[in-house]
């Protein structure tokens, strides 16, 4: 708890930290400083508590000194009591920080006679108030300090008096109260005369029990003003004012990995965005857990906390499962990076699950957050409840800025299974997971039904679960439709086998196709031998004709000069 100033000015009017986490949230402050504050609620809701840790937080945390007048339960049991909480009070009062006083009223030692005053009440707490310097008053409870007295009139003059005499002290002051039939009090009064109404309650529905908190009333300043879950636990008390939240988150760019290489592909190969909620639904023996053990493994392999929620199967379970596929989660858990939180769905109500996970989420700070599965969360309540309880959840992780994956069960045939839970459109993206029955087996497919704000594959994907991990092959598409396992397989060799006959069909027609080419050539070789032989005749002739013309020339040369010589006269 830091040390911090008790008074808190808020328009006009001083509050006084609770210390108590989510309380001094949802009443913008604290309980109203100086002034009484009425805490009613049937027995076993938490009254008390929320008093003791009021005066303890004070004293111990925020220098506030108080008095804790008890007419019902002694010292020694209301410390022992809180001690399981750490709460120290036998220190507190050794050191003079808080005073606890027991006042006995016996109811059968009542008698109404004369007239009835506080006097002998007031010396007794002012005396102890001024002791220890308190600033901080507790009275429990207000119907024993009254018991037997029937005189509405004298009740209301003394209860007025007794919420102006704590004003003029000027402490702030809780005063408890037994819830009535048909009323916040038993006798109906202490509300009219409060600053501040705080009604606990503690419901049971369908055997599951709930606590509840609202602040009645709060004169002077604005509220929450809806019910808001509250925890009691080896922490003490806290309160988780969380509602419908506005639309206000921030939406982060940055992208992270599924834990799937070939899922992120299919998210144009970066995965989803950070601070996002998605859905992963799916029958029974779909993979909807080895899904989010996947996301959940990649994000403690960048070094990021992660909670998981498991409301079906124990950790030790888990982590043993998902060691068939290749995961050791047990190391992240020795590392601190990954913590399991475990309950059945029908350990708390709804609002319960809701600020046990508001809390953890809170503490531990995660950047991603599992829960498997969703759909248990039925079992706790109604499915109007369910969707309401989700709806917080989201929205509160979400301003957080945490990644959140639901895995939800869903039933029958693919279309009811697209629409089991109804809150589908609450998620920004949103994977189905299917069991396709066909030739005697079955196979699982994936869906990518949307993912918000980015470009996305539409294609059906084959689901395989092997020891290395999660791996989505192509399914076969072919005029029998999609075809997944053995079916598929089954294809793929007709196919190869097609492609084999196709192949050496090719290499015959290329084997024929050459000899035919060579005997072809051989051919051509000799009809080109053959030409040159007939050129090579052809070029002898035209060589002797050449020759003959040649020497037939000269021939006549030779008798043409013969002739002329025989002709010329002999000179005289």
């Amino acid at each position: 708890m830091p040390n911090a100033n008790l008074a808190l000015a808020t328009a006009g009017i001083t509050k006084a930290k609770t210390g108590i986490v989510g309380l001094d949230e949802l009443t913008g402050g604290g309980l109203p400083a100086g002034r009484p504050t009425l805490v009613c609620g049937a027995a076993g809701c938490g009254k008390t508590l929320l008093a003791v840790t009021f005066l303890y937080n004070g004293a111990a945390h925020l220098g506030e000194p108080g008095v804790f007048m008890t007419f019902e339960e002694r010292p020694q049991d209301l410390v022992a009591n809180v001690a399981s909480l750490n709460y120290d009070l036998d220190r507190l009062v050794r050191e003079d920080k808080i005073a606890i006083d027991h006042v006995r009223v016996e109811r059968s030692e009542i008698e109404e006679t004369g007239e009835y005053d506080l006097e002998g009440l007031f010396i007794r707490l002012g005396y102890a108030i001024d002791r220890i310097g308190a600033k901080r008053v507790v009275l429990d409870t207000v119907e024993a300090l009254f018991a037997g007295l029937n005189n509405r009139a004298i009740l209301r003059s003394e209860l007025r008096r007794l919420f102006e005499w704590l004003k003029d002290k000027g402490v702030t002051a809780i005063i408890t109260g037994e819830r009535g039939d048909g009323q916040l009090t038993r006798h109906g009064l202490e509300e009219y005369v409060s600053d501040c109404v705080i009604l606990l309650d503690h419901r049971v529905h369908e055997h599951i029990t709930t606590r509840r908190l609202r602040v009645v009333k709060y004169r002077g300043t604005a509220h929450g003003t809806n019910e808001y879950p509250f925890l009691i636990d080896a922490n003490g008390i806290s309160v988780m004012p969380v509602t419908s939240a506005g639309l206000d988150h921030m939406a982060p760019d940055e992208r992270i990995s599924s834990g799937i290489a070939d899922l992120d592909v299919m998210l144009e190969g970066r995965g989803f965005f950070r601070g996002s909620s998605v859905l992963v639904s799916g029958m029974a023996g779909s993979g909807k857990s080895s899904v989010a053990a996947q996301f959940v493994d990649q994000a403690c392999r960048h070094g990021e906390p992660c909670i998981y929620f498991a409301l079906e199967e124990s950790p030790s379970q888990i982590i043993r499962n998902m060691r068939s596929i290749g995961l050791d989660l047990q190391k992240w858990v020795d590392q601190g990076l990954l913590r399991f939180q475990a309950h059945r769905p029908t350990l708390f109500g709804l609002e319960t699950h809701l600020a046990t996970m508001h809390r953890d989420v809170e503490e531990f700070a995660p950047a991603i957050v599992a829960i498997d599965p969703l759909s248990s969360l039925l079992q706790a309540g109604d499915r109007s409840d369910a969707q309401a309880m989700i709806l917080r959840l989201v929205d509160f992780l979400k301003a957080k800025s945490v990644t959140a994956l639901f895995t939800s069960l869903t039933h029958g045939n693919l279309e009811h299974a697209m629409t089991d839970m109804q809150v589908s459109s609450l998620m920004d993206a949103w994977l189905l997971l299917y069991n396709r029955e066909s030739n005697g087996e079955h196979n699982r497919q994936l869906y990518l039904i949307k993912s918000r704000g980015m470009a996305h594959s539409n294609q059906v994907r084959e689901f395989v679960m092997t020891h290395d991990g999660i791996i989505l092959r192509d399914v076969y598409v072919g005029p029998e439709g999609v075809l997944t396992g053995s079916a598929r397989l089954a294809q793929e060799a007709r196919e190869r086998e097609r492609t084999m006959r196709q192949k050496h069909e090719a290499e015959r027609r290329n084997m024929d196709f050459t000899r035919r080419r060579r005997k072809i050539e051989a051919q051509i070789e000799e009809l080109r031998a053959q030409l040159a032989d007939e050129q090579s005749e052809l070029t002898a002739l035209s060589d002797e004709a050449s020759a003959r013309d040649a020497q037939a020339a000269d021939e006549r040369t030779r008798m043409d000069a013969s002739r002329r010589t025989a002709a010329r006269p002999a000179k005289p």
